[in-house]
This record gives C-alpha cells, sequence and structure tokens, in this order.
C-alpha cells in the first residue's frame, strides 16, 4: 500500500506542477492570485522583522544613553521594535503594504532598503512611496511587467498619443496638452525610432500640423513626408522652417492679445489656429559645428529658435519633440537651457551616464539609476515622466514602419497645410549661396 500512495503522491505533485507551469505561462494573473500572493505575503509578514533590524529600520523605545552613576553609557538597543505593518494587499501583479513610521523615521531610510525588500521577499522591484504623513506605502511587483506588456487603452483626445504600457500596468500616454514639450533620449536600436513612429502614427488621424526636422538627410522622418506638412532634411532648411514657425507664433500672439485670451485654446473655434507639432530628430546635428563663422551661426540660431518656441508655445499651440542619442551640455550653452523648457522625458538604454543624467538628473536621482540598467535586450523601455511629476518604467508598443508609413499615407490629405513654411523651405533650396 505504501509504494502506490507514494506513486499516486508523485503522480499528483507532476500534474500539479505542470498545470501550474502552464497556468503561470498562459495565464500569469491567475498563477499570480493562486499561487505567487499567498506564498509572497508569507515571506513578507515572517520576514519583516529580520530586514528593519538588518536595515536599520528597527527602533528602540528606551534611548541610546544611559546614565551610570556619574558615566554616561552609550550602546545598541538588545530589542529593536520593527514598524508596524498592515497585511499585504494583492495586486494585479504584485501586492502593497502600508507602515506606520516610528516618531523620528522618514521615507528615505525605507528608499535605501528597497533592494533589501526585493532579495527577501523575491520580487521584481519594490517602489517606495508616503501616501500620508507617518505612513509608507511599499508597493512590490511580483515579476516585470514590461517583459510581455499587453495592449493598453485610453480615451482618444486632441494632441494625445497612446505609446504604450507602464510598470504598472496603466496606459503610457503623450499628452501635449498637459505636458507641451518632450525630450527624447535614447541610444541605437534603443526603441526610440519605435516610440517616433508610434507618436506619428497616433497624431496623423487628428487636426495637426506634423512638422519633421531631420537633419540626417529625411532618412527618419522621411518615411512619413506624406502627413507630414512641412520637413527640413539639413540644418539651412531646419533654420529657416524655425524661423518661420517663430514668425508664426507672433501672428499667434497677436491674435490672442486682440481676442483678450492668454492661449489659442481660449479663442473661437473658427479662429483658433492649427497646433503644430515639430519633431526633431537628432538634436545633436542641430548643434554640432564644424567649426567655421557660418556653421556657428547656424547651430546659435537653431538653438535661440527652438528655445524661443519651447519657452511662449505652449499656449499658442506649438509644441516640440526632441530626440536624440546623445544630449548633453557640451553640444552647447543652448541645450541645457532648451532642456529646462521640455518637461516631459524620456529616456530609453543609453550610452553614456552623462546622456542619462542630462535627461533625467533634474528630475530624480532615481530615475537616471533606473534608466542606466536598462540593457540592450529590453529595446522600447524607457524612464519617462508623467504630469505628476513623478516617473515610471515603460514599454512603447511595437509599430513596424510599414504600419506607420502606410498610415502616415492613409491621411495624408488631412495634413494642415503651412503656407508660410513651405515658402521657407524654398529659399535655402534656390538660395546660390
Amino acid at each position: 500500500m505504501g509504494p502506490i500512495l507514494l506513486a499516486l503522491g508523485l503522480a499528483v505533485l507532476a500534474w500539479v506542477l505542470v498545470v501550474g507551469d502552464l497556468v503561470r505561462r498562459h495565464r500569469p494573473v491567475w498563477h499570480w492570485y493562486l499561487i505567487g500572493y499567498p506564498v509572497t505575503a508569507c515571506r513578507v509578514v515572517f520576514t519583516w522583522r529580520k530586514v528593519a533590524m538588518l536595515n536599520d529600520l528597527a527602533v528602540s523605545k528606551r534611548p541610546p544613553r544611559g546614565l551610570l552613576g556619574d558615566l554616561v553609557v552609550k550602546g545598541d538597543p538588545l530589542r529593536p521594535v520593527a514598524p508596524r505593518i498592515s497585511f499585504p494587499r494583492a495586486t494585479r501583479m504584485g501586492l502593497t503594504v502600508l507602515v506606520r513610521l516610528h516618531a523620528g523615521q522618514t521615507p528615505a531610510t525605507f528608499l535605501k532598503a528597497a533592494d533589501a525588500f526585493v532579495h527577501a521577499w523575491k520580487v521584481h522591484a519594490v517602489r517606495v512611496a508616503s501616501p500620508e504623513r507617518g505612513l509608507v506605502m511599499l508597493t512590490a511587483t511580483a515579476t516585470d511587467p514590461l517583459e510581455r506588456p499587453g495592449l493598453a487603452s485610453a480615451p482618444a483626445e486632441l494632441l494625445s498619443a497612446l505609446i504604450g504600457v507602464l510598470e504598472s500596468g496603466g496606459a503610457w500616454v503623450m499628452n501635449l496638452r498637459l505636458v507641451p514639450h518632450w525630450l527624447i533620449a535614447g541610444a541605437t536600436r534603443s526603441g526610440k525610432s519605435t516610440l517616433l513612429a508610434r507618436l506619428i502614427t497616433q497624431l496623423a488621424p487628428q487636426p495637426v500640423a506634423l512638422v519633421g526636422i531631420d537633419c540626417k538627410g529625411g532618412m527618419e522622418l522621411g518615411l512619413f513626408a506624406d502627413r507630414l506638412s512641412a520637413l527640413a532634411t539639413c540644418r539651412r532648411e531646419a533654420v529657416a522652417v524655425l524661423s518661420a514657425l517663430v514668425i508664426d507664433m507672433q501672428a499667434r500672439t497677436s491674435a490672442c492679445r486682440s481676442a483678450g485670451v492668454r492661449s489659442i485654446w481660449e479663442l473661437p473655434d473658427k479662429l483658433r489656429p492649427v497646433p503644430v507639432v515639430v519633431i526633431v530628430d537628432e538634436i545633436a546635428e542641430l548643434y554640432l559645428s564644424d567649426g567655421t563663422r557660418e556653421s556657428k551661426a547656424e547651430a546659435e540660431q537653431c538653438s535661440t529658435l527652438l528655445l524661443r518656441i519651447g519657452q511662449l508655445g505652449a499656449a499658442l499651440g506649438l509644441h516640440l519633440v526632441i530626440a536624440g542619442q546623445r544630449v548633453g551640455s557640451d553640444l552647447g550653452v543652448g541645450v541645457t537651457a532648451l532642456r529646462a523648457q521640455l518637461g516631459g522625458r524620456i529616456c530609453h538604454r543609453v550610452n553614456d551616464p552623462a546622456t542619462a543624467e542630462m535627461t533625467l538628473g533634474d528630475l530624480n536621482k532615481d530615475a537616471v539609476a533606473v534608466a542606466q540598467s536598462i540593457t540592450a535586450e529590453e529595446r522600447g523601455v524607457a524612464v519617462c515622466t508623467g504630469p505628476d511629476g513623478g516617473w515610471s518604467r515603460a514599454r512603447s508598443h511595437l509599430t513596424p514602419t510599414e504600419e506607420a508609413v502606410s498610415t502616415a499615407r492613409k491621411y495624408a490629405a488631412t495634413a494642415p497645410e503651412l503656407p508660410a513654411l513651405n515658402r521657407a523651405l524654398g529659399v535655402p533650396e534656390g538660395d546660390d549661396k
């Protein structure tokens, strides 16, 4: 009887393992709620005190100094008390834990212990936030949600583009009405071009003028020329296009002033000019100079014109999306000033720490470290900022070039005409200098 029961038990165990593996691969959410969450919740509860003590999160109710006769004795507490925690609450692919801080504690100590939580609980990542004074929320993610992201959805809005999926599982949206200007950094084959293709695909059906500046001869943005209202393929043309946009911006300012409003969105529909999104691919090409006076003058012009649009364009319906492999102060003084106007930041895998620091360093140091940890295999993964000033890991939806080109051709007839820009582009071509 014993061998039969043993064989039966082994058969049941094998069946459970096989079924569990199938559920984990095909229904990861079910697997998490049925198996992953109970196991992880037990780890959190049973390891909390030890992890708190090892990472200086536990404190003693008695002071570390005592009076012994005429001597002051200092020592370590023998029985430190760990902060109280709530029972772990399950989320879709993780869990959350509320921690009640001891008097004198701050969330900073929990931020330092985030890696310790990851290893002790055997999860992918732990984020630390403080929803209110005296409380810290630990959000653990069981697996990397960006490894096999699903398709997110978001309501269609003017100047809003659904880019991909956030680490939290929500939709990654670039809303130019909320964040008017964006900086996108990423090395070759990091997913930067795919993101731009996705952005153009999302904006193509909308009543928006798309202006491209691609100083690599139009190799990237030229694929979508059918939907672009104007395309500059060299720095000389870029200066002409940006100059025309600044003149148009002044005309929009006059229209708003005459109507007694502060932005074009307060104008009546009949008087409102079409919004313009300027997409610059490889910003370094606009700033680099070969040392000649003419080249330096062009670079300075580009810097000044971009900065003016960045400073004044948001209320006037002029938006910047600046992309490049490398963004650094060594490109020129104007780069740092321009960066200050680009509130939206997206950083893919980069080749040097300075670019990650330049893209995200003025917003959050932790985001810089996360951006530098993105590997070459994680194409499309990036660290992005949100309208609330926070940051998150995200992954853009894969948009094949053929699909983006097809979409651009499909909506070519809806591309708004910008006669001033077309006239400006005719100047460099007909100039004999």
